[in-house]
């Protein structure tokens, strides 16, 4: 994303948008089809996907238009780690919610092993969210100057 293309951000929000829905259509016709009724973890991949994927790009593209985040040094760190982060924990929702629908049962080393992998997922998020705080502190210091210059 670097380079400031505004066309990048929404390119990535509308990929997030699509497997947002995606998901939780398979959320809601996988477990009707193998009749579960209550919540399994699939259900938290539509809303992960649509708010920390699609509105989280759409916002940064608009934050983008006016303080130009992506020419900052370490954004290329953020993008790669948020959005790996982000797959990593959708991937995880994933393979639990199936398990859990399904009734399929996972040895205790499995459990502890998927926690850790989502674990992991968060702390990247965490990590991106912390680098793009830094980058948007800085950015919007360098825009206020340039508007009372103006």
């Amino acid at each position: 994303m670097g380079g400031g293309s505004l066309n990048k951000y929404i390119k990535t929000s509308l990929y997030y948008m699509i497997f947002g829905l995606i998901g939780g259509v398979f959320y809601r016709e996988f477990t009707k089809f193998n009749g579960v009724d209550g919540g399994t973890s699939l259900a938290y991949i539509h809303v992960h996907t649509l708010m920390l994927g699609m509105a989280f790009f759409l916002i940064l593209g608009l934050l983008e238009s006016k303080l130009h985040m992506s020419t900052f040094k370490g954004f290329k760190v953020f993008n790669i780690t948020y959005n790996l982060g982000l797959i990593i924990t959708i991937g995880v929702f994933l393979i639990r919610g199936i398990t859990e629908t399904l009734g399929t049962e996972i040895s205790r080393a499995l459990d502890k092993s998927l926690s850790g992998v989502g674990g992991m997922g968060h702390i990247l998020i965490a990590a991106g969210l912390i680098t793009i705080f830094i980058i948007l502190n800085k950015s919007s210091k360098i825009f206020d100057k340039k508007e009372e210059l103006a």
